[in-house]
């Protein structure tokens, strides 16, 4: 099937892609800094190969033999995002820029680049702007996060050439199980609360619209359009959404799903204002031109959720490891200790 780099391939969607594309014959090269640990991969740990790197600094034969990237890696959310928005820039622009560089000159044939539907985010206090917006709506995301995903599509799509292939695919928020497991995106955060407090909490009474996809779908959209023909996606932007929905009727099916599992579940509105996103997005470009649809619900991602919750014993549901910016925070704190102890357990005496 080809030689595929997987960049980021230990994090929430990228370990999920890896065994996608290890059960469809790809040959998987991981490059991932492993700020989670590999959990995510111990499934098909001894069918990929783990490049353990910086995104920033790659070594230059990870490309060797390699004819199609997909870069799945970088910061993931706004929070992590605004925490350091110098190595957002640096792994979500830089990197991407000079990864595809190295790509091209050395022959790889195809590059994908994943950006995000929160580039379209129009706010809430402007319901007269809310529309469907596909690919072609003009976009001015002020985020730190989705600032770097629309500065990163601008500088790869010129690289577009009949030799180097270059598709970014904007993925609506990401829901559903994954080795390495998220609980900080919205349709997990309520299975997460329901398993944990029995309650699922609405901020701004969950007015706003927000469309959605699960991960496992979202990793066949990178097999379609890594086996795509490349005149079809070639220097082309492409909407992964599987429905749009306000977040008052997804936590809705959230909690009959969940009350069908037996697992209590309350919904608890508050209209405290908070800095929310809102908008709807469009997924029919890539139905037309790949005749891809998203097909797992909301209803089955949760059953499927609560399952492999309880399957792979994932309830320690306040461990940091979850939460993106929370183990990042973590991280640091650990680093600056060890920068002073020297050690974890021996002494600084022991290491003289």
């Amino acid at each position: 099937m080809g030689n595929v780099l997987l960049v980021g391939g230990a994090g929430y969607l990228g370990s999920v892609l890896a065994h996608e594309l290890v059960e469809r014959g790809y040959a998987v090269r991981v490059v991932d800094r492993l700020y989670f640990g590999d959990q995510g991969l111990a499934d098909v740990r001894d069918r990929v190969h783990l490049v353990v790197a910086d995104m920033r600094s790659l070594p230059r034969d990870v490309l060797d033999d390699v004819e199609t990237v997909i870069n799945v890696g970088g910061l993931s959310n706004d929070p992590t995002a605004e925490y350091n928005p110098r190595a957002n820039y640096e792994m979500n622009v830089t990197a991407g820029l000079s990864l595809a560089n190295m790509a091209q000159a050395r022959g790889v044939g195809r590059y994908i680049y994943a950006s995000s539907c929160s580039i379209y985010d129009r706010g809430v206090a402007e319901e007269e702007r809310d529309v469907m917006l596909d690919e072609t709506a003009a976009v001015n995301p002020q985020a730190a996060y989705s600032a770097s995903k629309y500065a990163a599509e601008s500088a790869l799509l010129p690289l577009a050439s009949s030799t180097f292939c270059v598709s970014v695919l904007r993925m609506g928020t990401l829901f559903g199980f994954s080795p390495r497991m998220r609980y900080d995106l919205v349709v997990n955060t309520f299975v997460k609360d329901a398993m944990q407090k029995g309650l699922v909490a609405l901020h701004y009474g969950g007015e706003m619209w927000r469309p959605l996809a699960d991960v496992r779908d979202a990793a066949r959209a990178y097999v379609a359009l890594a086996q795509a023909d490349a005149a079809t996606i070639n220097g082309q932007i492409f909407n992964l959404v599987y429905r749009n929905f306000r977040i008052s009727e997804l936590a809705l099916r959230v909690r009959k799903t969940l009350v069908e599992c037996g697992v209590k579940c309350d919904i608890r509105p508050e209209y405290t204002y908070r800095g929310v996103r809102n908008y709807r997005v469009s997924g029919k470009k890539l139905q037309r031109s790949l005749d891809f649809d998203p097909t797992v619900s909301i209803e089955e991602s949760v059953q499927t959720m609560i399952e492999s919750i309880q399957r792979y014993k994932y309830t320690d549901f306040d461990n940091p490891r979850y939460y993106n910016i929370r183990w990042m925070q973590l991280l640091e704190e650990a680093q600056r200790t060890v920068a002073v102890t020297g050690s974890v357990f021996g002494s600084k005496l022991q290491q003289q």
